[in-house]
């Protein structure tokens, strides 16, 4: 009995691979470091990555901005966003890239909430979304047309935001072949995806966009 138990366990075992880290640097077309664009790796083994996207985040409205510009779930996840603003904003969400000024495309695809400014010494309001398909979501608000948001829904768990340096550390990745894939709201048009061999030594990957990103409002 114990040695079928053995036997078992191997056989799951052998099914998952060990696990390694890449470094992804995101640049513009002039070679600066890129914030905020989507680092998603897709390994060719299985694994257990070191955690889960999140199923939960919070979205604010606030000084006509969306904050975060833009968030990074899981396919499911629930968004919850609130109106800090003393006046009125929308919600409304379509798929982000060429469809987004596609009417057509976009009809019965997206969402779009309504929500009361904010009062003196209360709570903004808050109303909540799901995201049920994966791929980017551009959030947008119908009475003020500056303002833009973005959440990238990813079914891979290796997905990762860069940071103000334009880099994207991906841990936890199965040995082995994958595919490295960059997005950025900014970049309409795809840029060709990477193949990295990931293993115990830590790997990098440079990826350029071929556009330079619009500056954020402050």
């Amino acid at each position: 009995m114990k040695k079928t138990l053995l036997t078992l366990a191997l056989a799951t075992l052998s099914g998952w691979a060990a696990a390694g880290n890449l470094q992804v640097l995101v640049l513009d077309k002039e070679g600066k470091p890129v914030a905020d664009a989507v680092v998603v790796v897709l390994p060719a083994n299985k694994g257990e990555p070191k955690a889960a996207l999140p199923l939960q985040v919070t979205i604010n409205q606030e000084k006509m901005r969306f904050i975060p510009a833009v968030s990074v779930v899981g396919v499911g996840a629930r968004a919850k966003f609130i109106n800090n603003d003393p006046w009125e904003h929308h919600v409304r969400g379509s798929a982000a890239g060429f469809a987004q000024f596609n009417a057509a495309a976009a009809a019965g695809s997206g969402f779009e909430l309504r929500l009361d400014g904010k009062s003196d010494g209360k709570s903004g309001k808050s109303a909540e979304a799901v995201f049920e398909k994966a791929g980017a979501v551009l959030l947008g608000c119908h009475i003020h047309g500056s303002m833009r948001g973005h959440v990238y829904v990813s079914e891979s768990p290796w997905t990762v935001l860069t940071g103000a340096d334009g880099i994207a550390n991906v841990e936890q990745i199965p040995d082995g072949p994958a595919q490295v894939k960059v997005w950025h709201a900014d970049q309409l048009i795809d840029i060709t995806p990477q193949q990295a061999a990931v293993s115990a030594t830590p790997g990098k990957a440079t990826m350029q966009l071929s556009v330079v990103p619009r500056r954020r409002r402050i």
